[in-house]
């Protein structure tokens, strides 16, 4: 055998000779270029030809253009280094894209361009730094807000511009206010004048504008029974029984000695007591 015979350099996959031939390795085994381009190029999303080993490959999550293709889906200008916008499978540049796809701020009436950060409420949509308080201009951002009358406030401008004051403590009265007559009150601050108890919903009466729970009210000014010396409230269809500028409870008004109820019967008095006429012959 010839050992000056030279050695083989085939394709690897097609087992042709690449002498005098453009090939590339691929994992250290040369492929002729057709071969290679048949086994390895990616598609091109555009034109649907392999793009070849001697062609730019462009990608975007997984998609693969020719530079030649890669351009912009609406009025086709190359999209090679620039800032592009995808939509539907289709690839914009960012002038189309805001066209077809981009809202308007609210505020500025200006594009909101795509990437940048933008707020939307009830479909309207606003520039981050053009979503403002329309009391004291600064942004909203991610706090808290109240629209009213087309305007969006901040939580504080919309307590200190809408909100009820209570009348007791001056703050503004966001939820759950109360209102005695017909004034505006926190709950915490509608209290008993007496023991300071909450009086929203719990029954209360008045006395000189002053609201008292019935315990306290009861205590204060109810008439006093003569016989349990308990305050009698009046309240609530409370029966009691008057003599001699005295009142008793009905329950109240028994006979000294013997206990009998003298409601709705004679007696007789003696000094503090009262009596039932039995008991009170001897007097």
């Amino acid at each position: 055998p010839d050992t000056n015979m030279t050695e083989r350099f085939d394709c690897h996959y097609c087992k042709e000779s690449l002498f005098g031939k453009k090939y590339i390795l691929r994992e250290d085994s040369p492929y002729c270029m057709k071969c290679y381009e048949n086994l390895y190029s990616n598609t091109c999303e555009e034109c649907k030809t392999p793009i070849g080993a001697d062609c730019k490959d462009l990608s975007y999550k997984d998609r693969h253009w020719h530079e030649t293709c890669f351009h912009c889906f609406q009025c086709k200008n190359s999209l090679v280094d620039k800032p592009f916008a995808a939509k539907d499978e289709h690839l914009l540049c960012t002038d189309c894209y805001s066209n077809e796809y981009s809202s308007k701020c609210n505020e500025c009436k200006k594009t909101i361009m795509p990437g940048t950060r933008k707020m939307e409420y009830k479909g309207n949509s606003w520039h981050e730094t053009c979503f403002i308080c329309y009391r004291c201009q600064q942004p909203i951002g991610t706090k808290s807000f109240i629209p009213k009358d087309n305007q969006n406030f901040c939580v504080p401008c919309y307590e200190k511009q809408f909100a009820m004051q209570c009348v007791q403590c001056k703050k503004a009265i966001t939820t759950g206010g109360v209102t005695y007559r017909e004034q505006p009150w926190h709950k915490e601050c509608f209290v008993c004048t007496g023991c300071k108890k909450q009086l929203s919903g719990q029954r209360f009466t008045s006395r000189d504008e002053f609201a008292y729970c019935l315990s306290c009210f009861c205590n204060l000014y109810a008439k006093k029974c003569a016989g349990c010396t308990n305050p009698i409230s009046g309240l609530g269809g409370t029966k009691y029984i008057s003599f001699e500028e005295r009142q008793w409870h009905n329950d109240c008004f028994n006979c000294k000695k013997c206990s009998l109820s003298l409601v709705g019967r004679g007696f007789l008095t003696e000094r503090d007591d009262i009596l039932c006429p039995e008991c009170g012959k001897d007097i």
